[in-house]
């Protein structure tokens, strides 16, 4: 069946008559969807959405992120032909997932997009449908975080990230990758005392309260320790997930702004974030790749691999 559908199906982000089912499009051809899921504005029976934030503008070293949604789109293209491995169900056959496209912005006012993020999202949201994002830099979670704080209330994070993300910043002006989860903290959306931080490896003195597994230890420790830590400190609360693939080690993740050594290995993301199955997931993010500082694609293959997974925790609680 599958060979069959090979020699039929193109442009299936366009041509797929329905929201669920395996793709088995050519790899290499067609119209780069992510998962090839129909792209689409109208979210009437979809689940979920993902969309692109191609913003960069916030950035304190090497810029790029902006073509991140459209190599994370083409990385994808490997995966819609099987089911997500290690989950025990196909998560693009039992759930409507649609491709919402980028958001669109005025390149020269970046002041503005994260009030525009924040109204691109909630209109996601408000359609029904759960959002997850492809950054962008780190700054586009503020408005996604913003969005998904007025329809659940307070969110726990949990944050995979070299850096905390929490200098302080009292200029509500500025747009900042460095400091969009200090904001966020001030501004009540976000809750530290129930949030976790994982992978981190760089020095802030002040983080806020959140609980941090840093990457020595989880280097140190079982990834099923470093997960379940995560899980208690989350509990039940609403949560939103933001993975800056800076999380990985650079041999794993080199095309990104703010490279830093002693990071996460692929594997061991994979494992920690399928064992945080159970956490009631409301929305997510994968930011920070950017492709002309990639080789062979792998930084955004490693996304692709990791929104997929969120796709796949969102899932968990709702078949």
């Amino acid at each position: 069946m599958a060979l069959e559908d090979a020699k039929t199906q193109i442009d299936h982000a366009f041509t797929r008559d329905d929201l669920k089912g395996p793709s088995f499009e050519n790899v290499f051809a067609g119209a780069p969807s992510f998962l090839r899921r129909r792209y689409t504005k109208d979210l009437r029976g979809v689940d979920v959405a993902v969309t692109g934030l191609p913003f960069d503008q916030a950035v304190t070293n090497r810029p790029g992120a902006r073509l991140g949604p459209r190599a994370v789109r083409e990385a994808s293209l490997l995966q819609p032909c099987d089911a997500p491995y290690g989950w025990g169900y196909d998560v693009l056959s039992e759930f409507a997932i649609a491709d919402h496209g980028d958001m669109a912005f005025d390149y020269a006012m970046p002041s503005k997009v994260p009030a525009q993020i924040e109204a691109h999202v909630g209109g996601i949201l408000d359609a029904g449908a759960a959002c997850f994002a492809i950054g962008g830099d780190h700054s586009v979670t503020l408005g996604c975080l913003r969005a998904h704080a007025a329809k659940h209330g307070p969110l726990s994070v949990i944050q995979f990230d070299a850096h905390t993300d929490t200098w302080v910043d009292d200029d509500p002006a500025r747009v900042d990758h460095g400091t969009f989860m200090y904001t966020a903290v001030k501004e009540g959306i976000v809750d530290p005392t129930r949030s976790v931080q994982i992978g981190i490896r760089t020095d802030n003195p002040d983080t806020l309260g959140f609980h941090i597994i840093d990457a020595p230890r989880v280097h140190a420790q079982t990834l099923a320790e470093t997960a379940a830590q995560a899980r208690a400190v989350v509990g039940d609360a609403p949560c939103y997930l933001t993975f800056d693939i800076d999380a990985l080690d650079p041999a794993f993740a080199p095309g990104t702004g703010t490279p830093v050594w002693g990071g996460l290995a692929s594997h061991q993301a994979a494992a920690i974030l399928r064992g945080l199955a159970g956490i009631d997931l409301k929305g997510g993010d994968v930011v920070e790749v950017s492709p002309p500082y990639d080789h062979a694609g792998v930084t955004a293959t490693a996304a692709a691999h990791v929104m997929t997974e969120q796709l796949c925790l969102w899932s968990w609680t709702r078949r």
